[in-house]
């Protein structure tokens, strides 16, 4: 998969996550300038896991999101479409009984209807061929009740930092992961999805339209990332 190649499809992005799962998490924290953590923790507060809790962490990677939710003494179950990063997951993590690693298309999830209390994804709707398609899936394994929070890259609001965000995404990011990346081709690649990603409105309209109510979302790093939060109708969670 190449700069100029968004069809997005399944087996080529695993393939390319497989080749920077070395060095991932250490990447993103140069990208982000350090905002990954602040992303973070943002999203683990807005999933508000509970001790008993089965959380769903889709696209979890290593499985760095996952073990911050896991510290509540929620169990978490860390799925990716990548085996490698599954794999450096299961390394790191192989003392931490509270998360079970589970290789999964976001498409079509190996998981019952209503298993879990909350559902999240961090950074990798964007990635799914079928993003529509993944929200489904994501409403039909929450029980009802359940909450769902999607952290993604978005679109600032304030013209004057989405022209400087634009020039960062196109001629700093590639810089940079020549530097620190084990495939910086993969890079090119995350900048140009994020540019061609819908905006915060427009995936709240998604996501009420997979089901979810009380959809809402906040900005985060000045709309570069956005934070949608929606709860499935029902009683229970």
């Amino acid at each position: 998969m190449n700069q100029a190649d968004l069809s997005k499809r399944g087996a080529d992005v695993a393939a390319m996550f497989d080749k920077v799962s070395a060095r991932y998490d250490r990447t993103n924290t140069v990208l982000s300038v350090g905002n990954d953590t602040v992303w973070r923790a943002a999203t683990t507060r807005a999933v508000a896991p509970r001790p008993g809790e089965r959380i769903l962490d889709l696209a979890a990677g290593t499985g760095t999101s996952s073990a911050a939710l896991a510290r509540s003494g929620a169990s978490v179950v860390a799925a990716d479409f990548s085996e490698g990063m599954l794999e450096v997951g299961r390394r790191r993590q192989a003392g931490n009984p509270r998360i079970t690693f589970v290789h999964a298309d976001a498409q079509a999830l190996p998981f019952g209807d209503a298993e879990f209390d909350a559902v999240t994804m961090s950074f990798g709707l964007r990635n799914v061929e079928q993003p529509k398609v993944a929200l489904a899936e994501l409403f039909r394994v929450t029980k009802p009740g359940g909450r769902i929070v999607i952290c993604e890259f978005s679109t600032p609001p304030l013209g004057l930092i989405r022209r400087g965000y634009t020039a960062y995404l196109k001629r700093v990011l590639p810089v940079l992961s020549k530097i620190t990346s084990s495939n910086a081709p993969a890079y090119d690649y995350l900048g140009d999805s994020i540019l061609d990603w819908p905006d915060q409105k427009t995936l709240s309209g998604w996501i009420r339209d997979a089901g979810y109510a009380d959809v809402g979302y906040r900005n985060l790093t000045a709309g570069v990332v956005a934070l949608h939060r929606g709860r499935k109708p029902g009683v229970g969670g």
